[in-house]
């Protein structure tokens, strides 16, 4: 017995060192949140941690697409200091896709409405959606992060409020008459609405699941807790109209892992309106690009086309599947008046110009003042089919949306 003593002892004071450490660790995290340790046994954030692991894949699918530019989001988080677990509070919100866009016209990482987004100055308009910039909005988060935290004293009330709205936690706070989170959660007396009181724990899964480095290596994701710190973005700066194909060149990166980094460009380029504007590579190419980015002249990036007798903006826009408002900006012109072989500047590829002329011949991209009504006349079809084509059930179609109109 005392033989077998000695030879399992070590195995037993690992086992606990090994809980202890990892039960120290998630205290920690649970901390940074300012809740209780207590919390680590709520029964229902516990089935929501399992249910994640069983679906690990599409945990750590979210994970890995997204590696190249978490290190920046921690990194923004901490500069406003947000504790950085507050990143699960993205992956909640959008599953780390900039892209994303939700029903009630919230978009971007941090799923931000229209009127936040106003108010904490991301821009949205014919070039941009800066609610789907990752630098931008993450700031923006952080700052209403911080001012929320600055409202209720604690981060949990924080993660809450962003999902509810500070109002509706006031509220349930005071019926509440404590700020207390087991109290907040409570299932019968319904304090806050059932989606708040499942979002927190739901970022709490996330982060317990996302710092559990013994549950990353079992699973063979270990590479991404090293991946997470040797990859980074760089932010640089393009001249206005500047195209990005042309940049995907000059730094011999692809096209499409370049938008996946600038989902807040609207087109292929950037705003012509701005003196320069931010857009983000991957670190590791940062020197190439500074020693081959230069500013060309528009006419050797983008298509010129001389106007000819009958054509107005609306017409050569619709001809090369460009808003004429664009083509307005791009040429710097104070009014719609054009005039015979008059030079214009085509924001588009001379090389795939006709290709996207194509794929745009069939399509409409919905501008402000436009109804179903309007756009059926324009093109000469009718309501019900515009519907059908588009699986459109009312009348509800918003600026931006891409509608097909002829099968």
């Amino acid at each position: 017995m005392k033989y077998l003593f000695m030879l399992f002892f070590p195995l037993f004071l690992y086992a606990n060192l090994t809980y202890d450490t990892n039960y120290n660790k998630e205290v920690s995290l649970l901390s940074s949140f300012d809740i209780e340790p207590s919390f680590l046994y709520d029964p229902i954030m516990n089935k929501m941690k399992d249910e994640t692991i069983k679906k690990h894949k599409h945990f750590f699918s979210a994970m890995n697409k997204a590696y190249l530019f978490i290190p920046a989001i921690k990194s923004t988080l901490s500069k406003y200091n947000v504790p950085r677990e507050f990143l699960y509070l993205a992956m909640a919100e959008s599953n780390f896709q900039t892209k994303a866009y939700s029903n009630k016209r919230a978009a971007g990482l941090w799923q931000f409405m229209p009127r936040t987004a106003k108010l904490y100055h991301l821009k949205v308009d014919e070039y941009v959606d800066e609610r789907r910039d990752l630098i931008k909005s993450t700031e923006a988060a952080a700052k209403y992060l911080s001012a929320l935290h600055k409202r209720f004293g604690k981060w949990y009330l924080a993660a809450i409020a962003y999902n509810c709205g500070g109002g509706a936690l006031n509220k349930a706070i005071r019926r509440a008459g404590t700020d207390n989170l087991e109290v907040l959660l409570n299932e019968k007396k319904k304090y806050i609405p059932k989606e708040s009181r499942n979002y927190i724990r739901k970022i709490v899964a996330l982060a317990l699941i996302g710092s559990d480095e013994k549950y990353m290596m079992n699973n063979e994701y270990e590479y991404l807790l090293n991946r997470a710190n040797a990859y980074s973005i760089a932010t640089v700066k393009l001249a206005p109209g500047e195209s990005l194909r042309r940049l995907s060149h000059l730094i011999h990166m692809p096209l499409k892992d370049l938008k996946k980094l600038n989902r807040q460009l609207k087109y292929d380029f950037v705003p012509p309106y701005a003196k320069s504007y931010d857009i983000y590579i991957p670190y590791i190419k940062l020197a190439e690009f500074k020693q081959k980015y230069f500013k060309a002249p528009m006419q050797n990036i983008y298509k010129i086309y001389r106007v000819k007798n009958g054509d107005n903006l609306g017409h050569i826009g619709k001809k090369f599947g460009v808003s004429y408002k664009v083509i307005k900006d791009f040429n710097h012109l104070s009014s719609n008046r054009l005039h015979i072989r008059q030079k214009l500047v085509i924001p588009i590829s001379k090389r795939s110009y006709r290709k996207k002329l194509r794929k745009n011949r069939y399509y409409y991209m919905v501008r402000r003042g436009d109804s179903l009504e309007s756009i059926a006349k324009k093109h000469k079809i009718s309501i019900k089919n515009l519907r059908a084509q588009n699986n459109i059930h009312g009348s509800l179609i918003r600026v931006g949306d891409r509608l097909k109109l002829y099968e």
